[in-house]
């Protein structure tokens, strides 16, 4: 085990496969998500200080980046050629864009390392990108220091690879409501996402207990929302740092944060999915503008972590001005094609105690409060596909009709339910992708968690696809998708011991083949995947092997 710590103390030619490789050998390279294919060769490739790195004009991105990378361990500060001005193919690492297979798809690539030279080919640069990630897992693990190490052999085994996800959706989600993670922080998830292929970061940015995305609109959602009394949750105040100059706990991003922390995920190729919760899990929204709710509050309670009953009042036509004010300002930060509303346990008895809502309910023709929970969100969805986006959401938005191009993020069933009816769905559920849960039975030697039990096994032995979805449905499944809620995790590091290595393994979930997965061959890989968050900092869990 990394850390046994309180909060307060967490402060601190042979071929492996035909069509996957999953062998046990341990001469086999330690590559985490395992590739599609993998062919081991005779012979090493050595990194030195005169090795070029040359690519085509598109492709210098990645090139620079890898530079980058190299530098800060190796201390070589390599040379980057154009590829059409590059005079040898030797000693060099070739990045481009031609020449690679059609069968890869838009995030595959071809890796071949010989001992003159390594090639990288893909048809995207997305593919270049995840082909260096696979690279940098080819060295030895001191590749990752961030101060140049010594005394290390710059080699790598000759190899040849062809690789592609199995799934589009490869997501992590932070909950940085309940605790608020600055841009740094969440910069630091991003990387890690990066090394392990993951290409989708869900920002959980607003909840009952925070209110974390500025908008211009409505000031006082961060005058306001963004802020509570203390850290709430019984948790030690000096377990966080999150704090004002006037002593409330909390914090926000500002636009310019949400677009610096944006263009460095799609740097790394990764798409963020903003998720502002409606119609439920209000309260600090409420507590800004409580002429938005059905009882005008009180809501502050919430904030402190206490018990809440935020909930919009779908009766009052002024609700879906704001919201859709706000939501217009979230697409404007945000390029990519989702964007999630939550949805998941709303408080309906609130509506229930409503004349108002009784009211719409009667006139709309709504035989219950689930109906009018789907009323709001269909109207909702009409909204976000106007702007031509795609609404997500959690499980219960298929309470009372689901809307007509929404998608479903399950955790708590219903994505057999909606894929096979043409929607598509995100699998994440809380048996196996609920990183808030303690990773071993004896509580007693861990840090606080919300409850339960997840093994790194029972993560591992997860499959996006349900087993009840007939296989014409089964394109609807994106992928699988780690939750890391955040009631009981202040800060960084203990955030890192719960995410780490159960999204380790959710990242080979979602990347390589079914077919053959051995938990015995990712645990060989992992303990290698451990001396490399050594060298990147990254705090994690030292899982055993069997049962803990």
């Amino acid at each position: 085990m990394k850390i046994k710590l309180p909060l307060a103390g967490i402060l601190l030619g042979l071929t492996l496969a035909a069509t996957s490789a999953l062998a046990v050998e341990s001469s086999a390279p330690s590559i985490i998500p395992q590739p599609q294919k993998m062919e081991l060769r005779a012979g090493t490739f050595r990194l030195a200080a005169d090795t070029k790195i040359v690519a085509g004009l598109k492709s210098l991105p990645t090139a620079e980046q890898m530079a980058a990378t190299l530098r800060q361990s190796t201390g070589y500060a390599l040379k980057i050629e154009r590829l059409a001005a590059a005079h040898s193919r030797t000693n060099c690492i070739l990045l481009t864009l031609s020449g690679a297979s059609t069968n890869l798809g838009a995030e595959g690539y071809e890796l071949t390392v010989a001992p003159e030279a390594v090639v990288i080919r893909a048809s995207t640069e997305a593919g270049l990108f995840y082909g260096a990630q696979t690279l940098l897992q080819l060295l030895p693990p001191e590749i990752f220091s961030t101060n140049p190490a010594t005394n290390v052999d710059w080699q790598m085994s000759c190899v040849r690879i062809e690789d592609w996800p199995r799934f589009p959706w490869r997501g992590l989600m932070l909950d940085v409501s309940r605790h608020f993670y600055n841009k740094a922080e969440v910069e630091t998830i991003l990387d890690t996402m990066a090394l392990h292929k993951l290409n989708t970061f869900h920002w959980h940015l607003t909840d009952d207990h925070g209110w974390r995305i500025e908008i211009k609109k409505y000031p006082k959602l961060t005058q306001v929302g963004a802020w509570r009394a203390g850290v709430g949750f019984n948790l030690d105040p000096h377990a966080t740092t999150a704090y004002g100059p006037d002593g409330r706990y909390g914090g926000f991003y500002t636009q310019d944060d949400i677009r610096e922390v944006v263009n460095y995920a799609a740097a790394r190729h990764i798409t963020i999915v903003p998720e502002i919760e409606m119609p439920g899990h209000a309260s600090a929204a409420l507590a800004a503008y409580p002429q938005y709710s059905c009882t005008g509050g009180p809501f502050e309670v919430a904030l402190q972590g206490g018990v809440f009953k935020g909930i919009y009042n779908p009766a009052n036509e002024a609700t879906f001005d704001f919201l859709e004010d706000v939501l217009t300002e979230v697409f404007q930060l945000f390029p990519g094609k989702y964007v999630h509303i939550g949805g998941d346990e709303v408080p309906k008895d609130t509506w229930k105690n409503s004349p108002d809502c009784q009211a719409l309910m009667k006139r709309e023709g709504l035989k219950s409060e689930e109906e009018l929970q789907s009323w709001f969100v269909r109207r909702i969805e009409k909204f976000i596909s106007a702007h031509h986006r795609a609404m997500i959401g959690w499980s219960e938005i298929l309470q009372g009709g689901l809307a007509q191009n929404a998608a479903v993020m399950d955790w708590i069933g219903g994505g057999a339910e909606a894929a096979s009816t043409g929607h598509n769905v995100v699998m994440t559920p809380t048996d196996f992708c609920y990183l808030d849960q303690y990773q071993s039975t004896n509580h007693a030697a861990e840090p606080y968690a919300i409850g339960g039990y997840i093994s790194l096994a029972q993560t591992y032995s997860f499959d996006p696809v349900p087993t009840n979805l007939p296989p014409q449905y089964e394109a609807f499944v994106l992928g699988g998708q780690g939750n890391l809620w955040t009631e009981y995790i202040p800060n960084l590091k203990y955030a890192e011991y719960m995410i780490f290595p159960r999204e380790t393994a959710l990242a080979e979930i979602d990347w390589s083949p079914a077919s053959g997965r051995s938990f015995t061959d990712f645990v060989r890989r992992l303990q290698v995947q451990y001396q490399r968050f050594d060298k990147l900092g990254v705090n994690y869990r030292r899982t055993p092997a069997g049962p803990d």
